[in-house]
């Protein structure tokens, strides 16, 4: 039987994942508080709405970034990086505080860090639609083992970890919906990777092309699905996943 192994956000779009033991679902929205800000790199513009990756900063051009840790305490937020001090700030009145911090972890490819906004209601994902993503255990085993090398599930940035499927089980659920506790999901489509997943979240350097891996062994470069929420609930885990 299917169940949850794990739960993360990401606070700040671009930035490292924060666990956790519990979470509301609720129709129409990403998983609460993922993905809430987005740090916009110079010469973009916030219009208040959805905008695709390549606005903000993101781990496919920065690859440090991928070594970052969020937490949310209150309204404050803590991010910590092998290579920085540990910062804690308020991102409504201090978010200049975490441009300054991050300026060394951001890379030639983008546009420096220039503000800090917050996301709209229907989230900051890569998906322009309220998204959560779902990725499989039994997934990341099989293509750590074709890439030969442990792989960390932080590599992929997702919401809900499950085992107990089969390897890639989750790319034909397209269309199905998903029971998670007391919530409900309809599987969207599969999550296609980029370099984003090249970079180690241990330290924040580009160590395996695993879309190449992906390619070259099952002829896809699919990694978890996204989901939208169809009925509001708590999940955790521990909590069994059934395919209806």
């Amino acid at each position: 039987m299917a169940r949850v192994t794990h739960l993360f956000r990401h606070p700040i779009k671009g930035l490292g994942a924060e666990t956790l033991l519990v979470t509301d679902l609720n129709i129409d929205r990403p998983l609460p508080h993922d993905r809430q800000w987005a740090i916009l790199q110079e010469g973009q513009t916030d219009t208040g709405t959805w905008q695709r990756r390549r606005t903000f900063g993101h781990v496919a051009r920065g690859p440090k970034l991928a070594a970052t840790r969020v937490q949310m305490t209150g309204g404050t937020i803590s991010v910590t990086h092998p290579d920085q001090p540990l910062l804690t700030f308020d991102p409504q009145t201090e978010a200049q505080h975490l441009l300054d911090w991050i300026a060394p972890l951001w890379d030639d490819e983008m546009q420096p860090p220039a503000a800090l906004i917050q996301s709209p209601p229907m989230g900051m994902t890569d998906a322009d639609y309220p998204s959560v993503s779902i990725m499989s255990q039994s997934s990341l085993t099989a293509l750590a083992e074709a890439a030969d090398q442990p792989l960390s599930m932080h590599r992929f940035r997702g919401n809900i970890w499950i085992d107990g499927t089969a390897p890639w089980a989750e790319n034909d659920w397209t269309g199905r919906t998903l029971r998670i506790g007391t919530a409900e999901l309809q599987v969207i489509e599969p999550i296609i990777r980029c370099r984003a997943i090249e970079a180690n979240p241990e330290t924040g350097l580009r160590d395996a092309n695993l879309t190449k891996t992906l390619k070259s062994h099952w002829d896809h470069v699919y990694f978890g699905v996204n989901a939208r929420v169809t009925k509001p609930g708590t999940i955790r885990p521990g909590d069994t996943l059934e395919v209806l």
